[in-house]
């Protein structure tokens, strides 16, 4: 079927779908940026090494991003509310399912493999994606910038919740708590309804899944942002899950840690919207070269300060302030590419890149850490990822694929 326009929705209705969206990228978030607080109580409970749980959340990392694009081919077809139903069950029964994992199979299969498969089909990628289909093209980078905020949001607000909650009622009924929220997603999906009000951009132009996919394969532009956006997935894999811990080894409380990735989450909020706005003014390849040096330099002055609570807030605002704000300018530039026709889908593979990263920097973090009792390697990799990422996005060329068809007519 042909993308042909449809009639943009009203400026109200465009507000109602901002606030829904961003609603439920802070619910479904929230959760998994606090994967990290449950790391001590869980292992500690059931003698595991961490490299158990590391694994479970690694698992739960390629899961994601191995079904985004097919989770982002259904949305592009059907549209998004159906995804984000299915997600948002599969989420809250593996949260549930959590509470009650006391084997390692069970906890890879909770919070590895169903909570995987429910972040696909509700996370901030597939409300991006109805943000681009929905919104006309002057809202798009900052509408960008406020979901992947809300989902920061998510993180400033979970983690110290999290730690509150473990210490008064419990990990266990924690996680049960957690998963009774998801289902608040359920209702606020249905401002997000796409098909056929999709406003269209790019060249008009009949084009199969088959046909999508290989134009966006033998695009140098797009393969280089695929590229550059696995190190996103390794640092923020790693520092989610393993940080808490590693502040502990270095004689700071839980407290802190909680702390600490609260204040990612609240500062990503302000560069998250940033990016989004810059987007829509600078080069977004160079913005993409900015962000990933200055979380190099950031975890680099980290790992060389000595360990104090200033230290460990300083590097969460810090690097609060890089951490998502990656997704505007990714997520623009693939817009900018391909046009809204594919865009779950072809922004879902860049995404599958995203979280093989995050699966390496989740899964490095515990299997190193058992290996030599230090998390060393793993962050001064992370630096190096970085700086290799900074130089990766500058080739980029931020111009539309020109396609037969469009250029004939």
């Amino acid at each position: 079927m042909p993308t042909t326009p449809s009639t943009p929705i009203s400026w109200r209705a465009q507000i109602v779908v901002l606030i829904a969206g961003c609603s439920i990228a802070m619910l479904a978030f929230g959760p998994r940026s606090s994967t990290g607080m449950f790391l001590l109580p869980m292992t500690g409970e059931f003698g595991w090494g961490r490299d158990v749980f590391g694994l479970a959340i690694a698992i739960q990392n390629i899961v994601w991003g191995a079904t985004q694009p097919f989770a982002g081919a259904v949305a592009d077809r059907f549209g998004v509310v159906r995804v984000i139903w299915i997600g948002a069950a599969l989420y809250a029964l593996a949260l549930v399912l959590m509470a009650y994992s006391s084997t390692p199979g069970l906890l890879h299969l909770s919070a590895g493999v169903l909570f995987g498969f429910g972040l696909a089909g509700c996370s901030f990628n597939v409300v991006i994606a109805a943000f681009g289909k929905l919104l006309p093209p002057e809202w798009r980078t900052l509408s960008f910038g406020a979901g992947t905020a809300a989902g920061s949001f998510g993180q400033f607000l979970y983690p110290p919740l999290a730690s509150g909650l473990i210490a008064e009622i419990g990990w266990q009924q924690t996680l049960m708590v957690f998963g009774a929220a998801m289902l608040l997603i359920l209702p606020l999906s249905l401002a997000l309804a796409t098909r056929g009000t999709a406003v269209a951009s790019g060249p008009v132009r009949d084009q199969s899944i088959a046909e999508a996919l290989a134009e966006a394969f033998r695009h140098r532009s797009y393969v280089l942002l695929v590229t550059g956006f696995f190190t996103c997935g390794f640092q923020l894999g790693f520092v989610t899950v393993h940080l808490p811990a590693y502040l502990a080894d270095i004689g700071l409380t839980a407290a802190i840690g909680g702390w600490t990735l609260a204040a990612i989450g609240l500062f990503n909020i302000v560069g998250s919207l940033s990016s989004g706005a810059l987007s829509a003014r600078v080069p977004m390849r160079y913005l993409l070269a900015v962000i990933y040096f200055g979380r190099a330099l950031a975890i680099a002055v980290f790992v060389l300060l000595p360990p104090s609570p200033v230290a460990a807030l300083g590097f969460g605002m810090v690097l609060g302030f890089l951490w998502l704000s990656t997704v505007p300018p990714t997520s623009g530039l693939v817009l900018l590419m391909f046009g809204t026709r594919y865009f779950a889908m072809l922004f879902g593979f860049v995404f599958f890149s995203h979280q093989v990263g995050g699966f390496l920097g989740v899964f490095l973090g515990g299997f190193l850490y058992e290996s030599t009792g230090s998390y060393l390697v793993v962050w001064w990799l992370s630096v190096a990822l970085g700086i290799a990422s900074a130089v990766i996005n500058l080739p980029i060329k931020e111009r539309p694929v020109v396609r037969a068809a469009a250029a004939a007519a």
